[in-house]
């Protein structure tokens, strides 16, 4: 081969590999983060900005104008880091580990907190960590100043928090001289809220608890003749449910309607006594004398067990998925859950109608 042809053969070489080199793609810019990406990348990519960073990082979150994820830190040198993952940087004076040791620092002296300092939190997109005190108490104000430290700031407001908890049929219920059992939660048309037991049971009166405090007044009754009754819920804590009890036979099941259970077919009773109870309606429409007088018409009967206690309980069908059709509510039997018995069931339905009330469901 010439000099010359060996000369060309490596020029165009040369170039073949410049042109192969050019058209190489460079690697792909990672996609936007932000709230329409999957919850699992932004948790992947808070995990790994937060262990890159270090003790620059500052916290994350998704911005509520924009949805953009944005990821702080304390040294502007750091930011490329976490635009090159997709993210927004914003530079800001305290890093997380700072704001999480003055939360400490707060949770150190809670022997001392008055009930008007109603909690106390990391806010990440202000870098604080916020105060929250009851309509300006001096003494909350006080105790929140008393860290004197800039990164605390107070916010007043204007509710205190309370726990929070469901009623549930077949669930307890306390009257002033008795215990009976949740059977449905229902409102009426304006929203207010009430639950459905047995009349027998409401007849006691007064203000009725559950489980987890207070549910409210009697609202009204209807025993003898019928067996039913509501209870009106005032208690801003109690969350109406569509659950019903099953207690150790599994989860518990929810409302779905209303829907009657045939002579013939499977129906189960959650009680506060007894738990659940299965068995199968043996006949409509029964008349019942309790005795002394008190006599009820139109109670449907079971092979279900009951007892005492186990009054105004819910009364379902068969669970399918989870979900059950809402029957009526345990008005009294014969027997015991020994030995076996009968129980007969107010109609739900019935109650609904005279109250103008509508079951809550799922």
């Amino acid at each position: 081969m010439s000099r010359r042809s060996l000369s060309t053969t490596l020029s165009l070489a040369c170039a073949a590999v410049s042109i192969a080199a050019l058209a190489t793609p460079a690697a792909a810019a990672p996609s936007a983060l932000d709230a329409a990406a999957d919850p699992a990348r932004l948790a992947t990519a808070e995990q790994t900005l937060r262990e890159q960073l270090g003790g620059a990082y500052a916290n994350s979150w998704l911005d509520a104008t924009t949805g953009k994820f944005v990821v702080a830190v304390t040294d502007a040198n750091r930011a490329g880091e976490v635009r090159a993952a997709g993210a927004v940087a914003k530079v800001v004076r305290h890093s997380a580990a700072t704001l999480s040791a003055v939360q400490s620092t707060l949770d150190a002296r809670t022997a001392s907190v008055p009930d008007s300092v109603t909690g106390w939190y990391v806010d990440a997109p202000t870098n604080q960590v916020v105060v929250s005190v009851l309509r300006g108490d001096p003494a909350g104000l006080a105790w929140a100043n008393a860290s004197g430290n800039k990164a605390v700031r107070v916010e007043a407001v204007t509710d205190a928090p309370r726990p929070l908890w469901n009623i549930i049929g077949g669930q307890a219920i306390y009257f002033g001289s008795g215990r009976c059992s949740v059977g449905f939660n229902a409102r009426n048309a304006s929203g207010t809220r009430y639950v459905i037991t047995a009349g027998h049971c409401t007849n006691l009166g007064g203000t009725v608890s559950g489980t987890g405090g207070t549910i409210g007044p009697v609202a009204g009754s209807s025993f003898p003749t019928n067996d039913y009754g509501i209870i009106r819920v005032t208690s801003s804590a109690a969350v109406s449910t569509p659950l019903v009890d099953r207690y150790s036979s599994g989860s518990d099941v929810t409302v779905a309607g209303s829907t009657v259970t045939p002579v013939g077919g499977a129906v189960c009773r959650s009680g506060s006594t007894t738990g659940w109870r299965c068995g199968t309606v043996q006949a409509f429409n029964q008349t019942v004398n309790y005795g002394g007088g008190q006599i009820v018409g139109g109670l449907t009967r079971t092979s279900a067990c009951a007892q005492p206690g186990d009054s105004g309980g819910s009364f379902v069908s068969a669970v399918v998925s989870g979900r059950v059709q809402a029957q009526g509510m345990t008005s009294g039997g014969s027997g015991n859950c020994t030995s076996g018995g009968t129980t007969f069931f107010q109609p739900v339905r019935e109650a609904m109608s005279a109250y103008g009330l509508t079951l809550y469901t799922g």
